[in-house]
């Protein structure tokens, strides 16, 4: 059992499943990555681990607890970090009050986490009076990841961290993303860049149509013929 899965996670949204038995998880300082074609539940099986939607049968798992019953807010609590694809910074705020905002469970003195978060992005420090709403999309998706990471996270889920920024950026990410599992954190993240993303993958998912087609390690999936012509581009 890995420390944070989603078990044979059926469910969807009203009465339709878009998700059918599938099951994903990630190990402590490990990266993994859920890969596939649009509309094949990826992002679906993400929000159904932050408990974002009821799943109608399995089960999500965080360090042997059962956390299927409880709400996002309640899941922050137990260690879960959830940055969203789209509207996830505050724009009318400074990066300092974004990421100040990230730390609202805590009631301890952060400035170490602060401290950690600018050393981790040296340009949100050069920014941190600025406005979000003025930062490039590449630099938002940096105060995006800043703020779960001053909630002191044991799982750091990414729903395309990557969409919109350009190669460059996109390397850049990924490096800081390496970095943070460097330090213990579990990432679990959602790729539509799917060979950049299983290149720095300790384990990799391939979903079609909600379910698990393949399961292996990052490598493995490059190096999988049917993967590379399927999902991979050749």
């Amino acid at each position: 059992m890995s420390f944070l899965s989603g078990e044979h996670m059926t469910g969807g949204y009203g009465g339709a499943d878009i998700l059918h038995d599938c099951t994903i998880g990630v190990e402590k300082g490990e990266i993994a990555v859920v890969v596939g074609p649009n509309g094949a539940g990826k992002s679906t099986a993400m929000k159904a681990i932050f408990g974002m939607l009821s799943l109608r049968e399995g089960k999500v798992m965080i360090d042997g607890e059962d956390i299927t019953a409880l709400n996002p807010e309640a899941r922050v609590l137990k260690g879960m970090g959830f940055v969203p694809q789209t509207a996830n910074v505050f724009t009318s705020m400074s990066v300092e009050e974004n990421l100040e905002m990230g730390a609202f469970i805590r009631t301890d003195d952060f400035a170490d986490t602060m401290t950690q978060v600018f050393d981790l992005f040296p340009i949100l420090k050069d920014k941190r009076k600025q406005p979000a709403g003025e930062l490039s999309g590449g630099q938002r998706q940096q105060v995006a990841v800043g703020r779960a990471l001053m909630t002191q996270p044991k799982v750091l889920m990414l729903d395309e961290p990557t969409a919109g920024v350009s190669p460059i950026v996109m390397d850049e990410l990924f490096d800081r993303i390496i970095e943070v599992a460097r330090t213990g954190i579990a990432i679990l993240m959602v790729e539509q860049n799917a060979k950049q993303a299983l290149n720095i993958a300790d384990k990799g998912y391939v979903l079609v149509q909600g379910r698990n087609r393949f399961t292996d390690t990052g490598a493995a999936l490059m190096a999988n013929d049917e993967v590379r012509r399927a999902f991979l581009g050749g």
